[in-house]
C-alpha cells in the first residue's frame, strides 16, 4: 500500500472542455480527493431573454456542438409545451429519427477516438490509424454515416435548421430515405464488428463498483429518449419532467463553476448506462443481443461500463432509426404550414441526449417574449457522481500506486463523455 500519492492533472485531455484531477494522500492521511470544473462560466439561459419564442431553440443549439440536435428538441418541446403546441406524428417521428443519429454520431466518436486509445495504452487515436487500420476506417464510416443522417433529416450535421417550433421547414425526400435505410441495414454488420472489437478490449476496463442512483427518462412503448417521464431506480412511480426541479436539486459547491445535483441519494448517474440500467428490458432484439455479447445482462453499476453502454445504445440508434424511415416510407411527407399564436406560459423540455437527461424550461409572456430560462445539462448532473466515485476508488486502491492510479481516474472521467463547457452554469461573485 502506498502512504503518500499526490497527483495533479491540470486539464484533462480527451474530453471537451477543461477538468482537474487532485489526489493528496500522506502518510495514509486523506488530504484532498477532488474532481474539479474550473471552466468559465456561460450563460445561455441570460442569452434568450427577451428573444420571441421561435429564436430560442436556435440560440441555445449552441450550447453544444456535440449535443446540439438534443437541446434543440428540449428548446422546441418547452416552447411548446408553454405555449400548448401539438406535433404530429410525422414531426415526430423526424424529431425522433434525428436524435438518433446524434447518439449514433456521439457515442461513435467518444467511445471509438476517446476511450478505445486508453484500453491500448495509447495517448490518442492517432497511433492506431497504422497498428489497428481496418477498425478505424469502420468507425469513420459509422460516423459519417451518422453525420450524413443529420444532415439529410436536419438539413446540417450540427445545430438544425430543419427541426422548428410545432414543424419540420423541410422534408427528405423518400428517395434519400430509402439509400439512408439501405446504408443503416448495411452498417448492421460493422457494428457487430465493433462490438467485437469492444468486447475484446473490455478487460482493460476497471473492476469498480458503487451503487448509485440512476435518472433517466422512461416511457412504457420504448427505450426512452425523445418522449417519455423521469424514473429512477429509487422510485416506482415516474415523473412527469414539469417538476424536474424537485429531482434534480441543483447546488454549489466551492471546487466547480457547474452545479450539483442529487435527490434520494447523495448523488445520481445520468447517461447510456442509466438509461440501460432503467430500461433494459425494452430493448429491441438485436440491441438486447448486443448487449448480452459485451456482458450488460442487467443491472451495472461500474461507472466505466457506461463506455459498453454506449455501444448498445449505438446499435439501438440504428434498429430504431431503421424502423421509423420503414414509417415515414408509408407517410406522406408534405410540409406542414401552421400558424402559431403566441400566448403566456411556462413549459418545460425533457429528452435524453447522448450525456443523459437533458431539461430546458422557459416562461413567455403573452407575445412570445422569453422572460425566463433554465437550462439544466446532463454533465453537470454527473459531476457530484464522479466525485463520489473518486473518493471510493481512491480509498480502495490505494495498494496501486499513483501511476495507475491517475490513469484510471482519468479513465473515470472520460466513462463519463462529459461536455464540462456546456455544464458550467455558476459564477461566484464576491462584492467589495
Amino acid at each position: 500500500m502506498s502512504n503518500n500519492i499526490k497527483i495533479d492533472v491540470n486539464h484533462i485531455t480527451r474530453v471537451e472542455g477543461h477538468g482537474n484531477i487532485v489526489v493528496d494522500i500522506n502518510e495514509g492521511n486523506v488530504n484532498k480527493i477532488e474532481w474539479q470544473v474550473p471552466e468559465a462560466p456561460r450563460f445561455f439561459e441570460a442569452m434568450v431573454i427577451g428573444r420571441e419564442y421561435h429564436e430560442v431553440a436556435t440560440i441555445t443549439s449552441r450550447i453544444c456542438g456535440i449535443c446540439s440536435i438534443g437541446h434543440t428538441f428540449a428548446s422546441l418541446k418547452a416552447t411548446e409545451a408553454a405555449m400548448g403546441i401539438s406535433i404530429s406524428d410525422l414531426t415526430k417521428n423526424l424529431r425522433e429519427l434525428l436524435l438518433h443519429g446524434e447518439t449514433l454520431q456521439s457515442h461513435i466518436l467518444h467511445v471509438c477516438y476517446l476511450v478505445v486509445p486508453d484500453l491500448l495504452k495509447v495517448n490518442s487515436v492517432i497511433p492506431l490509424i497504422k497498428s489497428h487500420t481496418e477498425i478505424v476506417l469502420l468507425v469513420t464510416k459509422l460516423h459519417r454515416l451518422a453525420n450524413e443522417l443529420c444532415e439529410i433529416i436536419g438539413g446540417r450535421t450540427t445545430h438544425p435548421i430543419r427541426a422548428r417550433v410545432g414543424r419540420f421547414s423541410m422534408m427528405p425526400s423518400k428517395k434519400e430515405l430509402e439509400a439512408l435505410k439501405r446504408r443503416l441495414v448495411e452498417s448492421v454488420d460493422d457494428l457487430k464488428k465493433l462490438a467485437d472489437v469492444v468486447k475484446s478490449l473490455a478487460g482493460g476496463l476497471p473492476d469498480f463498483t458503487r451503487e448509485t442512483e440512476y435518472l433517466s427518462l422512461t416511457n412504457d412503448k420504448e427505450y426512452a429518449f425523445y418522449e417519455g417521464e423521469c424514473i429512477t431506480n429509487d422510485i416506482k412511480t415516474p415523473i412527469n419532467a414539469d417538476g424536474y426541479r424537485d429531482i434534480v436539486n441543483e447546488f454549489v459547491v466551492s471546487q466547480s463553476t457547474a452545479k450539483y445535483g442529487k435527490f434520494n441519494r447523495e448523488s445520481f448517474m445520468v447517461g447510456a448506462l442509466a438509461r440501460y440500467n432503467n430500461n433494459y428490458k425494452q430493448l429491441p432484439p438485436l440491441s438486447a443481443s448486443v448487449a448480452g455479447l459485451l456482458g450488460l445482462d442487467g443491472v451495472n453499476y461500474n461507472p466505466y461500463m457506461n463506455n459498453i453502454a454506449q455501444v448498445v445504445e449505438c446499435v439501438f440508434a440504428v434498429e430504431r432509426s431503421i424502423e421509423i424511415i420503414d414509417e415515414l416510407l408509408n407517410t406522406e411527407l408534405k410540409t406542414e404550414k401552421r400558424e402559431v399564436k403566441p400566448k403566456a406560459g411556462r413549459g418545460v423540455g425533457a429528452v435524453e441526449v447522448p450525456r443523459g437527461i437533458l431539461f430546458h424550461e422557459y416562461e413567455y409572456d403573452e407575445n412570445g417574449i422569453c422572460t425566463k430560462a433554465n437550462c439544466v445539462i446532463p454533465t453537470n448532473l454527473n459531476h457530484n457522481n464522479i466525485q463520489l466515485d473518486f473518493e471510493k476508488y481512491v480509498k480502495e486502491n490505494l495498494a496501486i500506486g499513483e501511476k495507475e492510479m491517475g490513469f484510471n481516474l482519468e479513465m473515470m472521467v472520460r466513462a463519463y463523455d462529459p461536455c464540462i463547457s456546456c455544464s458550467t452554469h455558476f459564477l461566484n461573485i464576491e462584492f467589495k
